[in-house]
């Protein structure tokens, strides 16, 4: 009997034991099937991240690409330096403006990279050897807490503005002097007719007193030379353009050779006619740009005493003029030059570098240039040379206003107007 009561108390024990296993091996299972489906989750939770990585990196990387491609596309130079002020980076303008490369920028301190671009210099905007005016901006580079990460430098370049700006001040000038020089010309003009007119009679009272007749004949030289130098007045206040044509380029380039041949054979000048195919013909008034050219033809050829190239030629320039296609005339010596500061004062009336100049020839090349609706600048590098550049729309332009000048001018010199022709001596000067 005892016997059997132990059998039967192992096999309950044994019984228990098979359960517990089971309920072991059922919770066991349960916590497999549960972690297998958190792993399941977790893999695709991180293959979802790793998505996200890899796109927020791709636009990360899309973004430095597009803003490197507009640092580097920018007109503007820029450089960044880091929290200790060294550059850390800069762009293609900033290497072209400076004339520097960027692995020699590159770990330079900024401010020394600033000192270098200051140096030599008491005006701004800055002027650089090259020839383009600059102007610096510098800005601090913060994080959210207002910490300071670095600097940032801009580099403006400024050059067309100033062109612009010199241009305007140029023409606000011109305007003002045009006027002045208009209420000017109508007074002398009226008593030097009175001493002209008394010269001549002199000449026929003292026809008989050769030495005394000698003197009134000066006078009436006096009085002759007077009135061309307020016929080029009056050319440069009231420039009349009206017989615009369509004129043949290289013949109108060749007559103005023709006219100052006489003082190019006076040196060693090598002449070279430069035509553009694509610019047959000029829209012009023909004998005022023989006028412009002649003058500054005898002016490069003055400017080379020594001998030299001297350069005439017309090309195009597509949308050079609001958009509209252009024909650029450019005469061009390898003289001396004309110095920088002097540079923005060339076409002032009786301005002038010559102990016999007037300082009205430019003047005059100025107001007919400006009369055809263009534009005329000059480009000179002391010891190398100079251009003188017109620009003229190729079109035919929309008929304006006369300027200001022009028309006060009109207004106090119409009733005395006298024939406007200019002394090639004087055109000159």
């Amino acid at each position: 009997m005892m016997r059997q009561d132990a059998e039967s108390a192992n096999n309950d024990l044994l019984t228990r034991a098979f359960r517990d296993f089971d309920q072991a091996a059922t919770v066991l299972q349960q916590s497999y099937d549960a972690l297998t489906t958190r792993l399941q989750q977790m893999d695709l939770e991180l293959a979802q991240t790793n998505a996200s990585l890899r796109e927020h990196l791709r636009e990360t990387e899309d973004m430095r690409a597009h803003l490197t491609a507009v640092l580097e596309s920018l007109d503007t130079g820029v450089i960044v330096a880091d929290s200790h002020d060294v550059v850390v980076r800069c762009n293609h303008s900033t290497e072209q403006l400076l004339g520097v490369s960027q692995t020699h920028l590159k770990g330079r301190l900024a401010t020394d990279v600033l000192a270098d671009i200051r140096k030599d210099h008491d005006e701004y905007p800055l002027v650089l050897p090259s020839g383009v005016t600059i102007a610096l901006t510098q800005t601090d580079l913060t994080d959210e807490a207002g910490n300071l990460t670095g600097k940032l430098v801009l580099i403006h370049d400024v050059t067309r503005i100033r062109q612009l700006e010199d241009r305007l001040q140029r023409r606000n000038r011109l305007e003002a002097m045009g006027q002045m020089v208009g209420s000017i010309a109508h007074e002398i003009r009226n008593p030097l007719g009175s001493v002209e007119l008394f010269a001549s009679m002199l000449r026929k009272d003292l026809r008989a007193q050769p030495q005394l007749r000698a003197y009134a004949e000066h006078i009436s030289m006096a009085v002759h030379s007077m009135d061309r130098l307020l016929s080029n007045l009056l050319v440069y206040t009231r420039p009349d353009c009206s017989k615009l044509r369509w004129q043949d380029t290289e013949r109108l380039l060749r007559e103005v050779l023709t006219l100052a041949s006489h003082a190019i054979s006076q040196a060693a000048i090598s002449v070279r006619c430069d035509v553009d195919p694509l610019v047959p013909q000029l829209w012009c008034d023909g004998s005022k740009m023989k006028q412009v050219l002649l003058n500054l033809v005898l002016n490069a050829v003055q400017a080379m005493p020594e001998g030299g190239v001297l350069t005439l030629a017309a090309a195009l320039v597509p949308g050079h003029m609001h958009g509209r296609t252009a024909v650029q005339l450019t005469v061009t010596d390898t003289g001396i030059g004309i110095p920088a500061e002097v540079q923005s004062r060339v076409f002032d009336p009786f301005f002038t570098t010559k102990d016999d100049g007037t300082g009205l020839g430019l003047a005059i090349v100025h107001a007919l240039v400006e009369a055809h609706h263009g534009r005329v600048d000059v480009v000179s590098s002391p010891g190398r040379g100079t251009s003188f550049v017109i620009t003229l729309p190729q079109e035919r332009p929309e008929p304006t206003a006369p300027p200001l000048a022009a028309a006060a001018c009109a207004r106090q010199a119409g009733a005395h107007d006298h024939s406007l022709t200019v002394a090639k001596e004087e055109m000159s000067e």
